[in-house]
């Protein structure tokens, strides 16, 4: 599937596809027990290798996936985020996600990729919904999930966990 996707720009930040030279750094920041705070143990290297493998190979097939997102000022990887073309409850949806480095929390970044891919997939993917899955303790995704306008569309157990789904009305 062409999506068309070209990179992103913020006001901040540069979203692009990923590519296998953002291996190291993308396997850093899914295996640092820090950016699990609110979820389940962070995976270990194996895991996030397999887990970035797998999402190039999505790139690849359809054409969509999660993106880099590079900080434009000074230039750095700083996360990753965007959308994965995911089934949920027997529908094909467009599944949010971001994860930072912890140095950079608290600047709005989640926020501003999550605004940025969202428009894309209003114009690019209009017939899949956008969905944002969060653990109920993880209050700072909760506040991303408000200010982006959605609201809640159902919960479920993920994990031992209440996981609350919301999409936008």
């Amino acid at each position: 599937m062409d999506t068309g996707f070209t990179p992103l720009e913020t006001e901040r930040l540069l979203l692009r596809r990923l590519v296998p030279a953002d291996r190291e750094q993308a396997v850093a920041i899914q295996s640092d027990p820090r950016t699990y705070d609110f979820n389940r143990g962070a995976p270990d290297e194996a895991e996030s290798v397999a887990k970035f493998e797998s999402w190039l190979k999505d790139w690849e097939e359809l054409g969509i996936c999660y993106v880099a997102v590079i900080e434009r000022e000074p230039e750095s990887f700083v996360g990753l985020g965007g959308l994965q073309l995911r089934e949920f409850g027997g529908e094909k949806i467009l599944n949010l996600y971001y994860r930072f480095l912890p140095e950079v929390w608290g600047r709005g970044y989640a926020t501003e990729t999550s605004r940025a891919v969202i428009a894309w997939a209003d114009e690019h993917l209009p017939q899949y919904p956008v969905q944002i899955s969060v653990f109920i303790r993880n209050e700072p995704s909760l506040r991303v999930a408000q200010r982006l306008g959605f609201s809640t569309y159902s919960e479920s157990f993920y994990a031992g966990s209440l996981t609350r789904h919301f999409r936008r009305d």
